[in-house]
């Protein structure tokens, strides 16, 4: 590949949580020009006037820049959570007894109130009670018709609305809240490229998300966030059902063994490899740059473990949300993303995934045909015309050390294809002509400095442009030449 496609071909995808610290233009026009390809908005914080000024800032510097930059609408799910302390931070110790009550009054020595509502009827004696992703650990001691009184066995600060984990409840919480049905209607009206599904259990969850996303007569992309055990009992029907999943590890790593996260963590990017769909590692990726202007040498190898799997994206939180450095961080997740991704380069690539009989269509044989063409010749790049993303998807897949061009007349599935490993999407307009389509490749690659004239590139595209799904043939090219010739249809 030539240095100038190498300067600029990071294959691993970044994504920043907007928030205080971000959600400014200057901020956001820095993140962009160190890397950043997809934003977060975390409905568990600020309301929706808010979330729309941000939505339209993100789209103006997109704009400006000629970026298309993703945006995920990330529902808060049953998140329980603290109440409102009246005076913070409260310091508890081991042995010390705390009594919960019903209700939403404030917190303090005396009693502390939670967001659930049914919090004392479905934590059972002998359960445990993890605030502040396990920091502070109780323990249920006694349970009565309106209190629970539990007994610190891991000390710390609580503060208000800090969040908290019961791995040992059975709880009734349903999967969309009466909140999470609000936020998804403004991320339908908004357009959203993908909307996060928190503390998913089980299958049926995602159907009545998808049931709701249908009903609006609206189509609207879902990512499946895994942070519960339950999850990873009903995980390849998740992966089979959803659009793309997140690895989220900070619930992850309290509601199960935390020395258990990275294998998980290993496990699900596998698995959806193998399944074409696009996954996600989150939470305390660079943790310390919230307050610090490097990372510990432990987090860099975090983060190079998670782009070392071939995740397609790997997410800042409170790094960019609320710390003190979120251009720093982006920028130090950018050069992680490309040494690593430049060394991945180097290595002997991993056997093409064999699920083309598993999950076959036309579509997926025209990719594996681009794919092993373009592997045989030594190709600069795969072009992939594609209406509706899945060509891309299906290409991308296979984990190539080239850039996969892919070509949409569609803005908003130019910006979903942003979020897919080793994807560069560009905007074009439609063509109903293959040979006009061929035309116009040239000069797209070679004016945008993705080819030169004489480079080898494979072709994925269709004798019906206009028609999503029709993908059905697959073409070597070389640039500056001839009309290409197909190879496979």
């Amino acid at each position: 590949m030539h240095d100038h496609i190498n300067d600029r071909y990071i294959p691993t995808k970044l994504i920043a949580t907007l928030g205080p610290a971000s959600a400014q233009r200057e901020v956001l026009e820095r993140m962009l020009d160190v890397g950043l390809d997809a934003c977060r908005l975390n409905f568990s914080h600020g309301t929706h006037e808010q979330h729309e000024q941000t939505l339209r800032l993100v789209r103006e510097v997109a704009a400006e820049h000629n970026e298309p930059i993703c945006v995920i609408g990330d529902l808060c799910g049953p998140k329980i959570r603290l109440g409102q302390f009246t005076d913070e931070p409260m310091s508890i110790t081991p042995g010390q007894e705390l009594r919960f009550v019903r209700g939403d009054g404030p917190c303090n020595a005396e009693q502390l109130t939670v967001s659930y509502a049914r919090f004392i009827d479905e934590v059972e004696i002998g359960q445990r009670v993890l605030i502040d992703d396990g920091l502070v650990s109780l323990v249920a001691r006694q349970s009565h018709p309106d209190q629970l009184i539990c007994e610190c066995t891991v000390g710390g600060e609580l503060r208000s609305h800090k969040g908290i984990n019961l791995p040992d409840s059975q709880l009734s919480t349903p999967a969309l809240t009466a909140k999470d049905r609000e936020d998804l209607a403004w991320a339908l009206e908004h357009e959203l490229d993908y909307v996060a599904l928190s503390f998913v259990r089980e299958a049926e969850d995602l159907y009545e998300l998808k049931r709701v996303i249908k009903d609006s007569g609206r189509n609207l992309p879902v990512v499946v966030k895994i942070e519960k055990p339950e999850a990873l009992l009903h995980l390849d029907e998740l992966i089979a059902e959803t659009d793309a999943v997140l690895v989220a590890r900070g619930d992850l790593g309290v509601e199960t063994d935390i020395w258990r996260v990275p294998l998980i963590q290993k496990d699900i990017i596998a698995r959806c490899q193998a399944a074409c769909v696009p996954v996600i590692v989150a939470t305390q990726m660079l943790q310390s740059m919230i307050s610090s202007p490097m990372p510990t040498r432990a987090e860099v190898s975090d983060v190079a473990n998670a782009i070392f799997d071939r995740a397609d994206a790997v997410m800042l939180s409170g790094e960019t949300a609320v710390g003190k450095y979120p251009v720093e961080s982006v920028n130090m997740m950018n050069k992680v993303a490309a040494a690593t991704g430049a060394h991945l380069a180097k290595w002997r690539q991993p056997e093409n995934p064999p699920s083309i009989a598993v999950h076959y269509q036309p579509t997926a044989a025209v990719a594996h045909a681009a794919v092993q063409a373009a592997q045989d010749l030594g190709a600069r790049l795969i072009a992939v015309w594609t209406a509706t993303g899945n060509t891309a998807r299906r290409v991308a897949r296979h984990r190539l050390p080239i850039p996969v061009i892919a070509l949409t007349y569609d803005e908003r599935v130019q910006r979903q294809l942003n979020l897919l490993f080793g994807v560069v999407p560009i905007l074009v307009k439609p063509y109903d002509n293959p040979r006009e389509m061929a035309t116009a490749l040239d000069g797209i690659l070679i004016e945008r400095g993705l080819g030169e004239p004489g480079d080898i590139v494979v072709v994925a595209t269709s004798t019906q442009p206009t028609t999503p799904g029709a993908t059905d043939t697959a073409l070597v090219h070389r640039l500056g030449g001839a009309a290409p010739s197909p190879t496979h249809t």
